[in-house]
Order: C-alpha cells, then structure tokens, then sequence
C-alpha cells in the first residue's frame, strides 16, 4: 500500500539530519545506516549510504534514478546459492552410464508415429 502523498516520503530523522550536515558542510562521507525503511530523497543525490543487510554494510550511490526507492532495495538480505534440485539433475546426468544412451538424432522431437 503506498503512502499518502501529501504525508510525503518517509526518511527517519536521524538519517535526515546526517545527509542534511553533509550537504551544508558539503562533504562526500560515507553514512552507515540500519534504515531500510527509509525512501531515498533529491536531498541524497551523490552520496553513498551504506545500509545494513543484516550482516554487513552494502554501499548504495545514490543517484538520480534511485529517487522514490527504499533504501533496503539495494541491499539484498538473503543469499541466493540456486536450486537443489537442479543441482541434483545435473549430478545424475554427469554420472549417467556413457555406452548405455542411445546416439542424439541432433535435435528436435522424435517423428510422430503414423495413425492406424
């Protein structure tokens, strides 16, 4: 559900305040933040926000094209190491018994068998 726009985006304050100081002492620092819930504002444009996954901090550069984004997006929770039983499938097909196959017809379905 989206947010009521005359509330406008959503930015905790303590974030808020940090890229606000950077931007009046025009710094280009690094700001950690655990804030995933936070929308990404013109206000960032050009800073690189690390956000925390859970584990470790993920650097984000914020740009034009990020506006309107939550921060958490860009800073994936869970890692992805494929699927089981595919992994599986290409374990049997690499132990399958090599002179037991019959030849490859070079692809292609099989020849539809004539209608009695």
């Amino acid at each position: 559900m989206a947010r009521s726009l005359k509330k406008g985006p959503f930015v905790d304050g303590h974030l808020r305040e940090k890229v606000e100081g950077l931007n009046t002492r025009n710094e280009k620092k690094v700001v950690k933040t655990w804030s995933r819930r936070s929308t990404i504002v013109p206000d960032m444009i050009g800073h690189t926000i690390a956000v925390h996954n859970g584990k470790k901090f993920i650097p984000v550069s914020v740009t034009e094209q990020t506006i309107g984004h939550k921060l958490g997006e860009f800073s994936p929770t869970r890692t992805f190491k494929g699927h089981a039983v595919k992994a599986a499938l290409e374990r049997a097909a690499g132990a399958a018994p090599a002179g037991g196959a019959a030849p490859s017809t070079g692809g292609g379905a099989a020849p539809a068998a004539p209608k009695a």
